[in-house]
């Protein structure tokens, strides 16, 4: 298989995990969401740690510690993914699983202008067209519901400015994801303690159903491989081949969100859907002329 087709199987496959992953954090529910989100940085720390370690030697795998402002850089990637991850944890248990998918339909437009603004890459009339629908589509949310849905453009924002962070890093996937939670795992595993020890913590919330305990062990490794995945599209697929994919993921969670979570979906939602998949269809059509 050539390096091009490893990528786009690598960006498939992260996204179907992504896609299907909110039936996974219902399925750990009565155990709080924030409890969740403590544990999956920790455990996403000691999951890509496990795998570095096959692949690289101890100097290896801390050879970037010598060099303080890739440090810094990892860091910030690592707090923004944190953010991301976690609100998107807390809304899918809180029930809205269709905001997003809006969030990462949109996500690539965001993208987009971010390029523009701050690494002087060139808006095209495509992407331009696209990014008046985008604006369209929540326009359309906005006027209906008389607010912002700011849980689709904080996940949108939280992802382009991951994806602007880890511009210029270079390190493989798995390095690159042992730094990015590293830094966070002592605190959420302070915290842990702190909810366990205090009776607020999953081994009190799944008293009753102790097998849910056993679904939590795999939050580290059910996140750690689609951003692993993810990484290595970018690497090997290109940037558009990898953004293609991420179609995939917001597809599936908005399938979900209506047939298994029955999510109410009214005309005005599905408006805006379609109003912003009219916007991705120039995005991508721009991508391919280029």
């Amino acid at each position: 298989m050539s390096e091009r087709r490893q990528g786009i199987l690598a960006g498939v496959l992260s996204n179907i995990i992504w896609g299907v992953l909110p039936i996974y954090w219902h399925a750990l529910r009565p155990i709080d969401s924030r409890v969740i989100i403590f544990y999956r940085i920790f455990l996403c720390a000691v999951s890509s740690y496990v795998v570095a370690r096959t692949k690289y030697s101890r100097e290896e795998l801390f050879a970037p510690m010598k060099d303080r402002k890739l440090l810094l850089k990892f860091l910030l990637a690592g707090v923004l993914i944190t953010v991301n991850w976690s609100l998107y944890i807390w809304a899918v248990n809180a029930n809205h699983v269709i905001e997003t998918s809006i969030g990462y339909y949109i996500e690539p437009v965001v993208v987009c202008c971010f390029g523009v603004l701050f690494f002087g890459d060139r808006l095209s009339k495509y992407k331009g067209i696209a990014l008046a629908f985008a604006a369209a589509g929540i326009a359309v949310i906005v006027l209906y519901y008389q607010r912002i849905p700011l849980i689709s453009l904080a996940l949108a924002l939280s992802f382009s400015l991951y994806g602007a962070a880890k511009k210029g890093l270079s390190q493989p996937p798995v390095l690159s994801l042992f730094y990015e939670t590293i830094f966070l795992s002592p605190i959420a595993l302070g915290v842990i303690l702190y909810l366990e020890g205090t009776g607020q913590g999953a081994f009190a919330a799944a008293s009753d159903a102790p097998w849910k305990l056993l679904l939590l062990v795999f939050a580290g490794i059910l996140t750690a491989t689609p951003l692993m995945l993810f990484a290595e599209s970018a690497n090997k697929a290109g940037l558009f081949a990898t953004g293609l994919c991420g179609y995939i993921s917001p597809t599936i969670s908005l399938v979900l969100s209506i047939f298994l979570f029955r999510e109410p979906f009214e005309p005005v939602q599905a408006a805006a859907f379609a109003v912003i998949w009219i916007g991705l269809g120039f995005f991508t059509y721009g991508e391919l002329k280029e």
